[in-house]
């Protein structure tokens, strides 16, 4: 028993010294190749195992003739154990290379075509996460590719909608100056609409900056959803009488609701102005509410005919309009946009799908 423990010591100790030198040697080439870490690797092992058979070779005082035996048999399995790490390291590290290949042609801005052949566990694992965030930036290029569009649109859009009023108001104080106006009268009250709807265009516009700058601040508090219809249905009421569309409300339900006041009815004001100008006289606009499994839903249904398909993902967009009308009521194209903004801000969605003779826009928000 004691020559087996010593026999096991002294085995011990050669391999410890050759795995130690083995690490320091590693950790000197740690940046290099893995080819070159892999041969290091099966060397420190072939070595480990060659110091401790010479270490217990040389203590049981065998002869010159075993101990060349035994180090020609340890030294053929190096030789096998060097050729296999490096076949190994070469073919990992071509996957390797082949997987950065592929990498880099999605950052340039391509999409990310996974390596042919059959790589290691690690670089399967590498690989689909590599295409499932090809997939995200993807579609993340699109949406910023549809939002600059949007932007350009936009910018484009207004500029027109500001330079069209301004002209007929300088037109009009320029014939008022030079007391060429034949009814003055009339051309205040056409100035001061045009002033008011510029007024609502720039209005529109910071509201939807600050919704996209996330500065837009929220003072929620518990309100009836009951009372909150009846608001926004008393302030649509006079467009809706002028055009002759039929405003009404249907099931109502008195459930609370916590949302800030003043932001949730512009949201309401700006989808029943949207569907009164958009349904022709003697239609029916109807605003309902109610509980539902996900949460408390408003709805605003109207008689517009229904938006095409392709243009649904489109609708709350910022600078949709539905039309290329460029003359009121077609708007800036930002009241939809403000709508899913505030909406989003109250952690709720919007949407919109097509009904018979029309389409609903529906509002969820979380309940109370």
């Amino acid at each position: 028993m004691r020559d087996l423990l010593l026999i096991a010591l002294f085995a011990f100790l050669g391999a410890a010294a050759a795995g130690l030198l083995g690490a320091l040697v590693l950790r000197l080439l740690r940046h290099r190749s893995l080819v070159v870490s892999m041969s290091v690797v099966a060397g420190v092992g072939v070595t480990a195992m060659l110091a401790g058979t010479l270490t217990v070779a040389w203590a049981m005082f065998l002869s010159s003739h075993d101990l060349y035996v035994v180090t020609t048999v340890v030294a053929m399995a190096a030789v096998v154990s060097l050729v296999t790490a490096v076949l190994l390291g070469r073919w990992v590290a071509a996957r390797s290379r082949e997987l950065t290949l592929a990498a880099r042609s999605f950052g340039d801005g391509g999409t990310f075509a996974p390596p042919a052949g059959q790589p290691t566990a690690e670089l399967a694992a590498l690989t689909r996460e590599l295409a499932a965030t090809s997939a995200k930036l993807d579609s993340s290029r699109e949406r910023e590719r549809a939002l600059e569009t949007s932007r350009r649109e936009l910018v484009a859009w207004i500029s027109h909608d500001l330079r069209t009023p301004l002209a007929g108001l300088r037109a009009m104080a320029e014939a008022l100056e030079d007391g060429m106006a034949p009814d003055s009268g009339r051309y205040l009250r056409q100035i001061r609409t045009e002033v008011e709807r510029m007024n609502g265009m720039v209005g529109d516009l910071f509201e939807l900056s600050r919704i996209h700058a996330g500065s837009l601040t929220l003072a929620p508090a518990r309100i009836s959803l009951y009372d909150l219809v009846d608001d926004a249905l008393a302030g649509a009421g006079p467009l809706a009488r002028e055009r002759g569309v039929r405003l009404v409300g249907d099931r109502i339900e008195e459930v609370p609701v916590e949302v800030d006041g003043k932001e949730m009815s512009r949201v309401l004001g700006n989808l029943l102005i949207n569907a009164i100008r958009r349904t022709p006289a003697d239609g029916t606009v109807a605003l309902s509410a109610h509980r539902s499994d996900a949460g408390v839903v408003l709805s605003v249904t109207d008689g517009c005919g229904g938006i095409p398909e392709e243009d649904l993902p489109r609708v709350f967009d910022t600078g949709w309009r539905g039309s290329h009308a460029r003359t009121p009521p077609a708007g800036a194209g930002l009241g939809l946009a403000i709508v899913r903004g505030i909406v989003e801000a109250h952690a709720g969605r919007a949407e919109v799908r097509n009904v018979q003779g029309g389409c609903c826009f529906s509002v969820t928000l979380p309940a109370v």
